[in-house]
């Protein structure tokens, strides 16, 4: 079990992750963080990773503005109805998110889709009470989550809390686009605001976060015919179905042909979509045992959705978080938009007009950080060390002069330079002994030191460490691009 606050301690020491923010008044205000240096080059990796996995399934990226009129979310049901159950305390006023607080003391229970009366009898049947002061609890209410703001003199308008109704609005420019043929696909990487009254856990639960949402848009009738099925078939996720979770049962390795010939899964787009999110957490190389596809009890679903499932990772922190959901949204989306905007957003299907289904996958951007900072982060005796893998990593390389004379800095500072201009994101450093420095760039996550010694200056040649082994290899400045471009792929085993 890794320990929260030494991991947290070290992120703010390197520079990953400050905060709350701001920190210089009054310790900052919960659900708000900055990423340090390191911490923004991490985020833009990972965003970038997530980019080209879903580019690579033939998504396009759009952008849309992050404030929209109030009647966009009156039409979306955000307006009204995007609460979430909170109880105070009646003694000292602290205020509690229910679901989270009773899953928080009491990790096995089952809390998702319950009703405010089923959350008040929990509290009662498990004896619950005020975390901050023990004192009892008042009855679960709910509480609006929207941001308000203001266009102009006087339109009322919302901060968006999530970039998927944001995308939706421009369906049919999408449709021209694509050449009047569905399905297509888009996605958007964006800023959402939700208003959290009690936000913990640091960066998986924030008031200002960033989601990467993708939409595939195919008509009903097609989900069972999608033709990129069949490269994606044998592909095997861990998955949980509802009814195995009333049986406290564990997640099974299912192929998506087993799963769609057994019904777990409904169609052959949905599962394609499923397979698409856990490549996310592949491509970030994230654990395969700590991982599960979760399916949402069916009144843990909005009444529209078809089917829905999270990815989750199991944390040493929080234990299970979502990471990515997958949801079959049916055609409630656009056809309430066509209801609210009064366009009629029916495309031609054969010899009729039809609104589209949409199939989501929404990853958020910061819980992919935690986890996979929390994953990377390893104490050994002698040091600490970020095994983060050397794709994502925020600096790739480091270069040091054995010592800082001799002609050695000079020459660092060449390859040091020669790395930039080959695209590597590389770091000089020349302070403190050979070995502190090693330590740091551990402790950074850097995957690759190398080093410029006495024997450089003679033989062009050398010293690359491994972080993960700390072995030594020496290699030809000439030959040092292609070595580590094949290192940092981890086709070479130190």
């Amino acid at each position: 079990m890794k320990n929260y606050d030494k991991i947290t301690s070290l992120f703010k020491r390197k520079g990953y992750v400050w905060g709350p923010s701001p920190e210089i008044y009054e310790g900052g205000v919960a659900g708000f963080y900055d990423l340090g240096p390191l911490g923004a080059m991490l985020f833009n990796n990972i965003e970038n990773t997530v980019r080209a996995v879903y580019f690579e399934n033939n998504y396009y990226e759009i952008k849309a503005p992050l404030i929209m009129p109030s009647k966009v979310w009156e039409a979306s049901g955000h307006l009204g109805g995007f609460t979430d159950p909170l109880t105070k305390c009646t003694k000292c006023g602290a205020v509690f998110r229910v679901d989270k607080l009773i899953k928080e003391l009491h990790p096995k229970e089952i809390v998702d889709g319950l009703t405010y009366k089923e959350y008040d009898k929990k509290i009662e049947d498990l004896s619950i009470k005020c975390a901050s002061c023990k004192g009892p609890l008042s009855k679960t209410v709910p509480q609006d989550m929207m941001l308000k703001t203001t266009i102009g003199l006087d339109e009322e308008a919302y901060l968006r809390p999530e970039t998927a109704t944001t995308t939706y609005l421009q369906f049919k420019r999408y449709y021209e686009f694509f050449r009047n043929k569905l399905p297509f696909g888009v996605y958007q990487i964006g800023t959402a605001f939700r208003n959290e009254i009690s936000p913990r856990n640091g960066l998986i639960r924030k008031r200002e976060f960033t989601q990467a949402e993708a939409q595939l848009f195919i008509f009903k009738s097609d989900k069972n015919k999608y033709s990129e099925f069949k490269d994606f078939e044998k592909i095997k996720l861990p998955l949980l179905t509802w009814k195995e979770q009333d049986k406290k049962g564990k997640p099974k390795k299912t192929s998506l042909k087993e799963a769609i010939k057994g019904k777990i899964i409904q169609n052959k787009a949905y599962a394609v979509s499923l397979a698409v999110g856990y490549q996310i957490a592949m491509e970030l190389g994230l654990d395969e045992k700590r991982l599960r596809y979760r399916q949402h009890y069916p009144n843990e679903r909005a009444f529209y959705a078809l089917d829905a499932w999270d990815l989750e990772y199991k944390t040493d922190s929080f234990g299970w978080v979502e990471i990515c959901g997958v949801h079959d949204r049916s055609d409630y989306d656009l056809k309430q938009h066509a209801k609210y905007s009064g366009k009629d957003l029916r495309v031609k299907h054969g010899r009729k007009k039809e609104v589209p289904h949409i199939l989501e996958i929404a990853a958020g951007i910061e819980r992919l950080v935690f986890t996979v900072l929390e994953q990377a982060y390893d104490e050994e005796k002698r040091r600490t060390v970020l095994r983060l893998l050397p794709s994502i990593a925020p600096i790739q390389l480091k270069i040091f002069p054995l010592v800082s004379k001799d002609g050695l800095p000079e020459k660092a500072k060449n390859v040091y330079e020669l790395m930039l201009n080959e695209d590597f994101f590389a770091e000089y450093d020349e302070s403190g002994s050979i070995g502190r420095r090693y330590r740091r760039a551990d402790e950074e996550g850097v995957p690759f030191c190398i080093t410029i010694d006495h024997d450089t200056l003679e033989d062009e040649s050398v010293t690359v460490r491994d972080r993960d082994t700390m072995k030594q290899v020496r290699v030809k400045i000439n030959e040092l691009e292609d070595f580590l471009e094949e290192a940092i792929e981890g086709d070479i085993d130190f």
